[in-house]
């Protein structure tokens, strides 16, 4: 028998190597002088020196991936927009609880790797975290033959931030009477794509679709917003921030009781906000319930924020375009916790 090598099996240790030279400019543009070692050693170091100025820095993590519109970029060939999904959503899902990001880890997963197309996906996470303030401090690319089939590729993330435990944001002095604030989506962001790509199995992705003006494809692949400018200048404006949602899977229904007290429930209004036509074109061409839609999607309505109903007006006055006042917090009786009318 011939002697057998790794490369036999399916994992090339050169690709890997091939696929960090091509991206360590772009992680290494992310580095402040608080990253000690970051691309390349065993474990990222990150000095926490800058917290001593807090006066009671709380950490807060979170870990996600972009599901199912990998197989979207996978389909197209374009991997440059989905790295940013990646960190854009984990620093929603802190900022939430008032956190800005420290720093980000990403992974990355294939059957075979393909430096380029490493490189591109990564250099689209490093592209969002220069952005948003926040090293790129490590990660793992991983070549898994017989885990993962031909040509797929698996993208997911963990996010580290700091919030002083006077400014966390909780939830828990939202009361009814409350106005809520919604934020414009991009699109799906990361969200509600495995039912997508059943209602368009049958699509070309690369057609242009004159409902969107523009192909399905590019309006599939639009990036997850992050809403870190826009609740900063919440805060900056004074606006008292009760709550934040962030609508991710589960949709409309699912997250905004995440954050509410006991005994509240949150009404919107569907008037308020235009949905965007790709959610329109999925519910015509799916045949798609109105709650379903809600349930999955979030139909044009990336983050909620609560805030108090004499600032509404203030509120939505900081946030420019882009912002409209949905709805209002209620008294919780036997119906949902979300009602949509």
């Amino acid at each position: 028998m011939a002697p057998v090598t790794y490369q036999d099996a399916g994992v090339d240790i050169a690709a890997g190597a091939r696929a960090v030279d091509l991206m360590k400019g772009a992680v290494r543009a992310t580095y402040g002088p608080e990253v000690l070692l970051g691309i390349g050693a065993f474990g990222g170091l990150f000095d926490a020196a800058a917290l001593k100025g807090m006066a009671n820095p709380v950490l807060v993590a979170s870990t996600d991936g972009v599901g199912t519109k990998t197989k979207i970029a996978a389909a197209l060939g374009r991997y440059d927009t989905v790295g940013q999904d990646l960190v854009n959503h984990c620093v929603n899902d802190i900022l939430v609880q008032g956190a800005r990001p420290l720093f980000f880890l990403d992974y990355f997963a294939a059957a075979r790797l393909d430096p380029s197309q490493v490189a591109t996906v990564v250099t689209g996470c490093a592209s969002a975290c220069r952005a948003m303030g926040c090293a790129l401090l490590g990660g793992e690319t991983a070549e898994m033959p017989g885990v993962y089939a031909a040509g797929e590729f698996d993208l997911a993330g963990t996010i580290v931030g700091v919030v002083e435990r006077s400014a966390i944001v909780d939830g828990q002095s939202i009361a009814a009477g409350d106005a809520i604030v919604g934020l414009a989506s991009t699109g799906l962001h990361t969200n509600g794509f495995s039912l997508a790509r059943r209602v368009f199995r049958d699509w070309d992705l690369a057609a242009p679709v004159p409902a969107l003006s523009q192909s399905l494809g590019d309006a599939l692949l639009v990036p997850h917003k992050s809403y870190l400018a826009d609740v900063q200048r919440l805060w900056d404006a004074g606006i008292t921030v009760k709550g934040l949602a962030h609508i991710t899977g589960g949709g409309l229904l699912d997250n905004p009781p995440r954050i509410f007290p006991p005994g509240v429930a949150a009404r919107l209004a569907r008037d308020r906000w235009p949905v965007p036509a790709i959610f329109r074109l999925i519910q015509q061409t799916g045949q798609i319930a109105d709650d379903e839609m809600a349930h999955v999607f979030n139909l044009g309505l990336g983050m909620l924020a609560i805030v108090r109903r004499d600032q509404a007006s203030a509120a939505l006055q900081a946030l420019g375009a882009g912002a409209w006042l949905v709805g209002e917090m209620i008294v919780r009786g036997a119906g949902p916790a979300v009602q949509i009318v």
